[in-house]
Formats: structure tokens, sequence, C-alpha cells
């Protein structure tokens, strides 16, 4: 078996997203389909989660597929026993696994030893489903992605990351605001950029969020301080306290503009208090999104992964 897997928006082609982005609006258009009837899934979930649990094990159930949920603790992925060895057991009973783990390294190794394909359900380096399903969202709200431009302010994280990687496959013009010290990884932005010239996507760092969200599409942020960096949280304070999305900010951007966040989100640090709820905001249908982000991600790899 030849496994399909998506550990990075990079392993996907412009072709595949675009299909995937497909497949997606036509599942969440018409809810019926059995593309897992018969599947066992895998959820190997290191980190808490509500949006990203939620919506695989609803997707999996409504493609017909059963899942097996597995904690951090259960599985002891890299500490109890080796990503190699449990990617190669769980080969042997499930059809696919979708693991959201602490350490990028480990997901590797589970998908370089797995005979099924394996999903990055978000690591310390990149969130390749929450960026399909932004990509979703953005086509909804404004009918097209060509020659838009998003406008991401704050950290260089797994969002930020993935999120570029996917506006250079598209077509879509992205820029990030984020102090010194906090840029996407070199290796994604190189990828993202190489991307970029062959969609004719611009691609740009800024130290100002003000100059990043004038004449933006889209203005997108996430935390400041994400898990596993609790103990940096005075210095990230510090280095984002000029970097928050409120009403004035998002007032610089076009006027038909909207406002983007991947959730949980910290009213009062990268957001203002009403950011959430104000009219230009669509984070809680980007939330709902999810579902059938996952739904078509599922479909494509199974239906791609060759026997």
């Amino acid at each position: 078996m030849i496994p399909k897997n998506l550990i990075s928006v990079a392993d996907l082609t412009i072709e595949e997203i675009q299909n995937i982005l497909k497949t997606a609006s036509n599942l969440k258009i018409s809810e019926a389909s059995s593309a897992l009837k018969g599947k066992n899934i895998a959820l190997i979930f290191e980190k808490p989660s509500l949006r990203t649990k939620v919506s695989f094990s609803v997707a999996i159930e409504e493609l017909g597929g059963h899942y097996i949920y597995l904690s951090g603790e259960e599985v002891g992925l890299g500490t109890r026993e080796p990503a190699r060895d449990i990617a190669r057991v769980l080969s042997n009973w499930v059809d696919l696994i979708v693991a959201r783990v602490f350490s990028h390294s480990n997901l590797l190794s589970l998908a370089k030893h797995s005979s099924i394909p394996v999903i990055n359900a978000l690591s310390d380096l990149e969130h390749p489903c929450q960026a399909i399903a932004d990509m979703m969202t953005i086509l909804e709200k404004k009918q097209s992605l060509e020659g838009l431009t998003i406008a991401f302010i704050g950290d260089g994280n797994n969002v930020a990351s993935s999120l570029s990687l996917a506006s250079a496959s598209v077509g879509v013009n992205f820029v990030i605001a984020c102090p010194d010290g906090y840029m996407i990884p070199k290796s994604i932005w190189d990828e993202a950029l190489l991307r970029a010239s062959k969609t004719g996507s611009k691609l740009w760092r800024t130290n100002s969020p003000e100059d990043a969200v004038s004449g933006a599409d889209v203005v997108y942020t996430d935390v400041w301080i994400s898990m596993g960096q609790t103990n940096d949280t005075t210095n990230r304070l510090r280095a984002f306290k000029d970097y928050q999305v409120n009403e004035s900010l998002m007032d610089l951007a076009k006027p038909d503009a909207i406002f983007m966040h991947d959730m949980p989100a910290h009213r009062g640090e990268e957001i203002s208090e009403n950011m959430l709820e104000d009219l230009r905001s669509v984070v809680f249908d980007q939330a709902n999104n999810r579902l059938y982000a996952q739904k078509g991600i599922l479909t494509y790899l199974m239906q791609n992964s060759l026997q």
C-alpha cells in the first residue's frame, strides 16, 4: 500500500488542495457520503482539543467510519513506545491515523513507518487541517480566492506556517506582521515562496500590523502563547503587546474585509474584548467549516492511497 499523507500543506499539490476544497464544499451541501464505510480510524491526541477532536469524530461517523480515540497517556508516543513501533502496530488494525502531537518529529516517524495514511491534526510546526478549513471559509465569503490578500498578525506559529503555504498554493497574497524573532520558520517560508513563484502569490513580512492590514481582504490572528510555551509567557506578552487585532486596526483593512481566528481566543491579548462578535468576524463559520474540511481531507486521502 502506498499511503497518501497530510503532514504538511506542502504534501499537497496545488491541484490536490483545490480538489479537497471542492470535495469539502460538496459535502457541506450534501452530507450523504459513505466514503469511510467499513474503515477504522485511530485518533491519537497528545494535546487538548475541542474543534479538532469533535470535528474529526463527527466527520468520521458521518462518512460511515468508526474511530478509536487514544489519549497521549494511553499511547506514550515516543516515551512509552517509539513512534515507529506504534505505526507498525496500528497499520495492522486501522485504515488511517489522525495525530495531534507535541513533536513534529514523532509525526514524521509515524508517517515513515505506517503503511496507512497519516494526518497531522496539529504539531508544533504545522496545522494543515486548519489551513484547509480557512481557505474553504474565505472562498465561501469572497466567492473567489484570486487576488485576495491575507494579513496575519502575531506569532509565526504552526497556524501561520500552514496558512502561508496554503495561500501560496492557491494564489492568495500573504503578509505576516510579527516582531523580530517570531517569524515563520525559514524552511516553511522558503517552500511558501517557491509555491508563490508558481502561482503568482506575493508573500512578505513586516513589523507593522498597520502596514500589514492596509488594503487586506482578510485579517487573521492567533494566540500569542501556544501550548508548551507557557514558560515564555512574560517575554511573549511584552513582544506582542502592540499586535492586538481590534476594531481600529480592522478599520485599516478593506471595507469588506473579514476577521478570522482559529480559536481558542484570548480576549484582551491578541484580540480586543468584542472582536469575535464584530460584524466583520467570521470566526464561528470558520470553526464550523472544520467539520467539512476534515471530511474533504479524509475522503481524498482514502481515495488516493493506492492498494
